[in-house]
């Protein structure tokens, strides 16, 4: 089965987002760079909405690219799909969704999309690991996130942590209760405004 990996861009601090879902400068090391993430302007890649896609440094173009070449399946909280409409059922990264979410997939709602809905996390990493075979797994990290690392169903930790403090906000590991041990990290990249971290989760 896929790796499940626990993803994303953090605060020092440990947040994801600020109160009001707002990623201030978290996401600016994605566009500040002079290296493309696909080694070319790939338009598939640009989420940007200004034609340039994402442009890193080259320490972080190569972690990137091997974190996004291994992706198969995405798994996201239903507010973060409702926040970003799903991408419009074009993902970053991988060829399929599975949502966490009690109320269905909107209808009519890009049927041509592989997006899944689950009503609770183990379904949903169930339905992940169906659909992903040998390719990794990407939890978003968040409520949901934390409950499915709770749970015992993520494998890596992996986190881009950005040089700035938010002091409140949305947390990393959402509401987690009870400690989860990590092994010390394999995985240390230095990039420019971002350093990436991968930890494998403690059996």
């Amino acid at each position: 089965m896929g790796t499940v990996i626990m993803h994303n861009v953090v605060s020092v601090d440990g947040f994801i987002a600020d109160e009001k879902d707002d990623v201030g400068p978290l996401h600016e090391w994605y566009f500040s760079g002079d290296t493309p993430i696909t080694g070319s302007d790939d338009p598939e890649f640009d989420h940007s909405g200004g034609g340039s896609g994402f442009r890193v440094s080259r320490a972080s173009a190569g972690y990137v690219r091997s974190m996004w070449d291994a992706i198969g399946v995405i798994v996201m909280g239903r507010r973060l799909f409702d926040q970003v409409n799903g991408w419009e059922g074009r993902p970053p990264t991988g060829e399929h969704v599975v949502v966490v979410s009690h109320r269905p997939k909107p209808e009519g709602w890009h049927p041509e999309a592989s997006y899944h809905f689950a009503g609770t996390v183990t379904d949903a990493i169930a339905k992940a690991q169906e659909l992903a075979g040998e390719r990794a797994i990407a939890v978003n990290a968040g409520d949901v996130g934390g409950q499915i690392l709770a749970a015992g169903l993520v494998d890596e930790v992996a986190m881009d942590v950005v040089p700035v403090v938010f002091g409140a906000g949305k947390r990393y590991f959402g509401d987690i209760d009870g400690q989860v041990l990590l092994e010390d990290p394999h995985v240390v990249v230095q990039g420019d405004r971002v350093l990436h971290l991968k930890y494998k989760v403690r059996r």
